[in-house]
């Protein structure tokens, strides 16, 4: 069952390619008093993630970030050197899209969105959700019905919820 509202984030390790190469993310580092839209989503250069989910988000960059968030970041259960190479591909990360890769699925099954669909090489991906977290505890919580779509999830409709 996935995290609830009003429920804190699982504590966890992430990883990002930094300078010096891939660098461990720990979670409260990155939710800890801080404002922040976390997306999850199956899988870096796949359809409705790379045409629908993380465009949809650097649509509303500036107007999320004047509503007062701190961070939006993307995270799939890829190695980070896919998150990097399709950050850039998509322009996700010169939008100001952090791109976190949870490789092994933990951080994603922690928050009970983990699902596997092996006749398309998915396991332990993660369903699509977004989330405005703050200080670690998560105050929106939206996950799509079914795979494919981007519509509760995608960057309108958080802006929308946080008004």
């Amino acid at each position: 069952m996935a995290i609830k509202v009003g429920e804190r984030l699982p504590e966890g390790t992430l990883l990002r390619m930094g300078a010096d190469g891939v660098e461990q993310v720990p979670t409260g580092s990155v939710f800890t008093g801080r404002r922040v839209v976390v997306f999850g989503l199956p899988g870096a250069f796949t359809g409705t993630c790379s045409t629908a989910h993380v465009p949809s988000y650097m649509r509303v960059m500036a107007s999320l970030t004047a509503r007062g968030i701190d961070e939006v970041i993307c995270i799939a259960a890829n190695d980070p050197w896919v998150m990097k190479a399709w950050g850039e591909q998509t322009g996700a990360a010169s939008a100001g899209i952090t791109m976190l890769a949870d490789p092994t699925g933990d951080w994603i099954e922690a928050l009970g969105t983990s699902f596997d669909a092996p006749q398309v090489g998915f396991v332990r991906r993660s369903r699509r959700f977004s989330a405005l977290v703050q200080d670690g505890v998560v105050e929106l919580w939206h996950e799509e019905a079914g795979p494919g779509v981007c519509e509760a999830t995608a960057g309108e409709a958080m802006l929308a919820a946080i008004g």
